[in-house]
């Protein structure tokens, strides 16, 4: 049989695994027979007019199914014929944990988009021995272009050389406040904060100190005080869908908090981890004041957080120097291979195709949540992977966390996020991950039942 040329034609599935499907079809209907050779893959791709990598992987899936084994010398040859389907119970239907806790973007599921993703990951692998070599800190000038272009999209402009491509925003923010503080300086934060960087501050035995916000952010002339009290060596913010309030710093708040930074010549720190969500989102200090300002741009958030890639842009090309210097010798390097896929989806569009998915699906989510919990007790932005859960009396935010992973649903308390002053009675709840939709409207169903009766009532602990 090796004139086999299936009609992909017949179905919609990627071209992958329709290769598998009319395989298994065509050995089910007798047009294929245990023991017959298949065509070359490059020969069936040639014919079909496709990428190699498909037919490639179409027979890797075959393979798994039992239906083709490949030999060494002599080619891939039918070996079994199709299993019966076994009915097992759909993830919706099952028990298992809602993991609310980790705030990442929903996955995709569209097929399409998908095999889009593969394709480019196997595109990437062509040159694999390349990327398995040490290379330069920093990022190729390709790599450099990518992140250029990626951050236009934020109205950030900087030159290559203040462009440094990093492993994930925590080694970048560990190399900034090692740049900027030594153990017992002070940096400075939101009262309610992000709490990887508060695991940093720890690790590096500097002084966080969080600063009283309102609906806006924090306070500017709170900021102004403590800039003269405390000397502080830097300010973090996270000011685009903050982590984990959800909120987004307005352009005049963004302004004054920079006046102060500038008056008493304070570096801020940038964590636009969120920045990319929003279409049309507020600029990014760093546009605003590039000369004060260290940006921190993530893929995680608004790609995948197994992408562990950030573009960081230093305020002048001579501060990047030494930041390059302790982040190299922490990290080595970014790993080529994932530096290699980021850029190539960002060059290819398939970066944008996924942030256009995740804005649509976040959308739709936070849409729930407005639906299912109670008006007033939660904020959130539409464009926000979590939202911020305010609990009404009597419930307590050990008594909210307890009940609901007593159920298989996981949730943070607000102690994580909590820099200064008693951790108000709240609760992170993420809407993203691998959760799917009608899994999360489960989960906020059953929230909206509980924050609804007393905790003695919903209590379910013997």
């Amino acid at each position: 049989m090796a004139d086999w040329t299936p009609d992909l034609s017949r179905s919609d599935k990627p071209r992958y695994l329709a290769i598998a499907d009319l395989l298994a079809e065509d050995i089910r209907a007798g047009r294929l027979a245990i023991g017959d050779r298949l065509p070359p893959q490059r020969k069936l791709a040639g014919r079909l007019d496709i990428d190699f990598t498909t037919v490639a992987r179409g027979y890797v899936e075959a393979q798994k199914r039992g239906l083709v084994e490949s030999r060494v010398g002599q080619g891939t040859f039918v070996v079994g014929a199709p299993r019966p389907a076994v009915r097992l119970p759909s993830v919706a239907a099952s028990h298992s944990v809602a993991d609310l806790s980790m705030n990442l973007p929903p996955e995709p599921d569209d097929p399409a988009l998908i095999e889009r993703m593969r394709e480019g990951l196997a595109e990437v692998g062509s040159d694999i021995v390349a990327l398995l070599r040490y290379q330069g800190f920093g990022g190729s000038s390709a790599d450099k272009d990518a992140a250029s272009a990626w951050l236009g999209r934020r109205a950030l402009v900087p030159s290559q050389e203040r462009i440094f491509v990093t492993p994930g925003a925590h080694p970048a923010l560990l190399g900034i406040f090692t740049l900027l503080a030594k153990p017992g300086d002070v940096i400075l934060s939101e009262a309610i904060t992000y709490p990887g960087a508060r695991s940093i501050a720890a690790q590096l035995g500097l002084r966080l100190v969080g600063l009283p916000m309102d609906a806006d952010g924090i306070d500017p002339d709170a900021f102004a005080d403590a800039c003269k009290r405390l000397a502080p060596k830097a300010l973090y913010i996270n000011p685009t869908l903050q982590n984990p309030t959800t909120l987004t710093v307005p352009k005049a708040r963004r302004d004054a908090i920079i006046a102060v930074a500038r008056r008493f010549r304070v570096p801020i720190v940038e964590d636009d981890a969120y920045g990319f969500i929003p279409a049309h989102g507020v600029p990014p200090l760093a546009a605003i004041a590039p000369d004060l300002t260290w940006h921190v741009a993530g893929l995680a958030k608004c790609i995948g957080a197994g992408l562990r890639v950030a573009y960081v842009v230093a305020p002048e090309a001579r501060a990047g120097w030494p930041f390059a210097a302790a982040l190299r010798a922490s990290t080595v390097m970014a790993s080529p291979l994932t530096v290699a896929l980021a850029t190539r989806w960002i060059e290819d569009g398939t970066a944008d195709t996924l942030l256009r998915f995740i804005r649509t699906e976040t959308a739709a989510r936070q849409q729930l949540a407005a639906e299912i919990l109670p008006a007033g007790s939660f904020r959130a932005d539409p464009m926000s992977f979590n939202i911020w859960l305010e609990l009404p009396q009597p419930w307590t935010r050990s008594a909210f966390v307890g009940h609901m992973m007593s159920t298989g649903i996981g949730v943070v308390a607000s102690d994580a996020f909590t820099v200064e002053g008693p951790p108000p009675e709240a609760a992170r709840v993420c809407l993203g991950g691998p959760a799917s939709r009608q899994k999360v409207r489960g989960a906020l169903e059953f929230m909206a039942h509980a924050l609804n009766h007393s905790p003695a009532v919903s209590s379910t602990f013997l």
